[in-house]
């Protein structure tokens, strides 16, 4: 059977780099996408920022400490979605099977649609020559057999930067990393993968799925692919999402009210970013709340019409934790989650949160190395 061909794009710093494109004053400085206030948190942040320690989801007053230096500039989400449309009608001229992750990175299934390319990799680079083109942005690629390796392979030569994983690559590539660098496990997991003598790919795949299944339950099985380098899920064109939702868990248990609000406050923020990037909302807000003896509880109310602003959204959230008080014997995590969803379209009607050379300027090592890349563009 032959192999298919996917495709992962991920926009570099998509946010920080829209600013930094309209904006030259911007460019070469630490930026940070978001509120720089007390309650903020970074949407996005540069590349310039990042060496500082400065990531996504950080509260604003940290990345601040960590970078004085940083300069925030308020989210432009209609700038962002409008840059979106522009990058997925250049994937329309490849293939029609695009599954969005977001507005700034996507799947692509291009297993029976090289073309004249004749290869997934000069297919990945033409998008990328083009994006480069018509927007003034970078993107990255990853190219491989699957979607796990593709979204791995993406990664590996950030910024600016394509990959490939062949078919023969792929289970020795996926045992030298580490659990952690793993999509699909997360922190906790991969906490628990370290506690039991499980560092690598290649210590993952010695466990068979009976033994995995025990520790790990429902994900046994997809562990147990992705260790060898399997990975059968499809590219999915219209995945229905049914709920979006963000939670932390703390390193002190919460007892005081201010404390606790504030903290709830924050994933508010968090889970509205998240909804403006995937551009869907809901009318139904869940509240979740596990006690430091691990009592769990959820509470959830569900509105006349889907939430329109972060206030809206911070405010119900604010109105189920309200009865709780006081926080005996303290919580130990918060969470936020929204559901019955809609397009931000319908919620926000108001808001303003080919056949050329392809090679003539190569951006990355794959490209310079003539040997490797003739053996690559075959795939």
């Amino acid at each position: 059977m032959e192999s298919r061909r996917i495709v992962h794009i991920d926009m570099d710093a998509f946010y920080a780099s829209v600013e930094q494109r309209d904006n030259p004053s911007l460019r070469g400085r630490p930026l940070a996408v978001g509120r720089g206030e007390a309650r903020g948190v970074v949407a996005a942040a540069s590349y310039e920022a990042r060496p500082f320690g400065v990531r996504s989801a950080m509260p604003s007053l940290t990345a601040k400490r960590l970078c004085p230096d940083l300069v925030f500039v308020p989210a432009r989400f209609d700038v962002y979605r409008t840059v979106s449309a522009q990058i997925h009608e250049i994937f329309a001229r490849y293939t029609p099977l695009i599954q969005p992750l977001s507005l700034d990175e996507a799947y692509l299934d291009l297993t029976d649609y090289l073309g004249a390319y004749g290869s997934a990799t000069l297919v990945a680079e033409s998008i990328r020559t083009d994006i480069r083109k018509e927007t003034g942005l970078t993107a990255s690629a990853g190219v491989s057999y699957n979607r796990f390796l593709a979204k791995l392979a993406s990664d590996y030569r950030k910024p600016d930067g394509l990959f490939v994983i062949t078919p023969r690559m792929g289970p020795d590539f996926v045992a030298g990393l580490a659990v952690d660098q793993f999509h699909g496990i997360g922190p906790a997991t991969a906490r628990k993968m370290r506690a039991l003598g499980i560092e690598t790919g290649a210590d993952l795949r010695k466990l068979d799925l009976p033994t995995l299944t025990r520790y790990f339950g429902k994900s046994a099985l997809f562990y147990h692919g992705i260790s060898r380098g399997i990975d059968e899920r499809p590219v999915v064109v219209n995945r229905e999402r049914k709920s979006l939702g963000t939670e932390q868990t703390y390193l002190s248990d919460l007892k005081d009210e201010n404390a606790a609000r504030t903290a709830l406050g924050l994933i508010a923020t968090k889970l509205w970013l998240q909804a403006q990037r995937k551009q869907i909302t809901g009318r139904t807000v869940t509240l979740k709340v596990k006690y430091a003896d691990f009592r769990q509880i959820t509470r959830a109310r569900t509105l006349p019409a889907s939430v329109n602003s972060e206030a809206v959204l911070a405010d119900v959230g604010q109105s189920l934790f309200t009865p709780l008080f006081p926080l005996t014997p303290g919580v130990r995590l918060l969470g936020l989650t929204m559901s019955s969803l809609a397009g931000t379209d319908d919620a926000l009607p108001d808001s303003t949160p080919q056949m050329q050379l392809l090679f003539e300027q190569p951006q990355n090592e794959v490209i310079k190395n003539p040997e490797v890349f003739r053996s690559l563009s075959l795939f």
